[in-house]
């Protein structure tokens, strides 16, 4: 398979060498780890087609990874099968800035869309907490949110066309680059799925002008459960916010240390960051709206910022949260439940009193707007016991969203991570339906095979699962 591979791409394309394999075993999720057999590097949609045409001739699984941080396990190979990386496909196709479009390679980084159309007066919204390291392929496959998904939705309310190379190496594309059209949405059901029904190989994105006004809010609170009540009293005033953000203790003092300043108050127990947009005045009206709904919730102190310069300090920390703690901490798994914005006051309570249980401290930062939660479990990995427990507590947080009306991912997906968890949600004929439509993209079952959906080898055992999911009669659905 090596030789062949070199054959159909550049020098450097194929990745042998055991210790360079090393930076493939896992994605963001570090806990699972996976050594693959062989990574390719192609750059362009011909490459991929012919790799994939060579794995369907030869019947080796594939697996699509972009810039490998994701946290699901979804870029990762379980089993022995071809990793096929884009991160050397990151050219811009097409600028259309009368039409509001852009089309890009699967490798190109997300923030690098702004940075190609800003000086123009247009930005990409989708905007995840890596962008400046996440590629368009990934947010693609995760379907991936960030900090503004609160107004302006997620990356499938941006993508207008996919190039994608099939399972069995042929080329297509879905939908028409126009917002609206009436044929069956086969670009809605390409993102998402992970890997599953193919690769994408060329993305064509919606922009939007940026706003003539934008305000920062940051309001710290005594609470947690005191901050969630200000997300349902900012909501239930009819106010949009382009973003709001919640970040706890923990995180507080991780990010004041990491950046060197005391940006956030250090004594707060939960800080809140809402961020406002549109026209001049009606910014101004919503930030003073918004300011008065946190004091009613218990804010002891608002800071109001409305230059850049100012808003993007507020929004450094938030947007290094993660990293802080990971200098502070050895090891953490970071889980992405929703729960419906009414229900964050005893949800947070709840995760707090789980974290006591279990004895293991969880941090919180996460996109309060839309109750995507982002708690992370903080441990010293290496002892088998703890990462077991580490596990256990996340199921936990999982369920109790699940039993509070919400999910079990927003944005991070499925992949290998969550997959034991997909029968909580969802019924055995929900399961053999998308079984059904992925076996529709791909009848043997090569593109990132056991992701997603649970079977017995991957989860018949686990204590995770509640019931049993039959295949559909007559039809080897898994």
């Amino acid at each position: 398979m090596e030789r062949q591979c070199r054959a159909l791409l550049p020098a450097r394309g194929v990745v042998a060498a055991r210790q360079e394999l090393l930076a493939y075993d896992c994605d963001g999720l570090t806990l699972h780890r996976h050594q693959p057999p062989l990574v390719v590097l192609p750059e362009t949609t011909e490459q991929v087609a012919a790799l994939v045409r060579l794995c369907h001739r030869e019947g080796v699984p594939f697996v699509a990874r972009g810039s490998g941080t994701g946290l699901s396990g979804g870029a990762v190979a379980e089993t022995p099968a071809l990793v096929i990386a884009t991160t050397r496909m990151r050219q811009v196709l097409a600028v259309d800035l009368p039409n509001r479009r852009i089309t890009v390679q699967p490798g190109v980084i997300n923030s690098w869309v702004t940075r190609a159309v800003a000086g123009d007066g247009f930005y990409y919204a989708p905007d995840p907490s890596s962008q400046v390291v996440c590629s368009i392929g990934g947010n693609v496959a995760e379907n991936s949110g960030g900090v503004h998904c609160l107004k302006y939705g997620v990356t499938s309310n941006h993508v207008l066309e996919l190039e994608v190379v099939l399972p069995d190496g042929t080329i297509t594309t879905l939908g028409s680059g126009l917002p609206e059209t009436p044929e069956l949405d086969l670009r809605g059901v390409f993102i998402g799925s992970e890997g599953t029904l193919g690769i994408a190989t060329a993305i064509t994105l919606r922009l939007l002008r940026a706003p003539a006004s934008v305000a920062v809010l940051l309001a710290d609170f005594t609470s947690m459960e005191a901050a969630a009540e200000a997300v349902r009293g900012i909501t239930a005033a009819a106010i949009l916010p382009a973003g709001m953000e919640m970040m706890d203790r923990l995180c507080i003092e991780a990010v004041n240390d990491y950046l060197g300043l005391e940006e956030y108050p250090p004594d707060a127990a939960a800080v809140l960051l809402v961020e406002l947009d549109g026209q001049e005045e009606e910014v101004a009206m919503a930030m003073e709206l918004a300011a008065a709904c946190c004091q009613q919730a218990g804010a002891r102190t608002v800071r109001r910022a409305r230059e850049a310069e100012d808003r993007a300090r507020l929004w450094q920390g938030r947007k290094s949260a993660i990293s802080a703690l990971g200098r502070r901490f050895p090891s953490y798994y970071l889980q992405d439940g929703v729960v419906p914005r009414s229900a964050l006051p005893p949800v947070m309570r709840a995760i707090g009193e789980l974290s006591e249980r279990y004895g293991l401290p969880v941090a919180n930062v996460f996109h309060a707007g839309d109750g995507n939660l982002h708690p992370l479990i903080l441990y010293r990995s290496g002892d088998a016991a703890v990462e077991a427990r580490v596990q256990e507590l996340a199921a936990d947080i999982l369920r109790l969203c699940l039993d509070a009306g919400g999910s079990i991912s927003g944005e991070h997906g499925v992949g290998s991570d969550k997959r034991c968890y997909m029968d909580w949600m969802f019924t055995p004929d929900d399961l053999a339906t998308m079984g059904l439509v992925r076996q529709a993209f791909d009848p043997q079952n090569r593109a990132n095979p056991e992701k997603i959906f649970p079977t017995p080898r991957t989860c018949g055992e686990s204590a995770r699962r509640r019931t049993e999911v039959p295949e559909l009669a007559g039809v080897d659905v898994f």
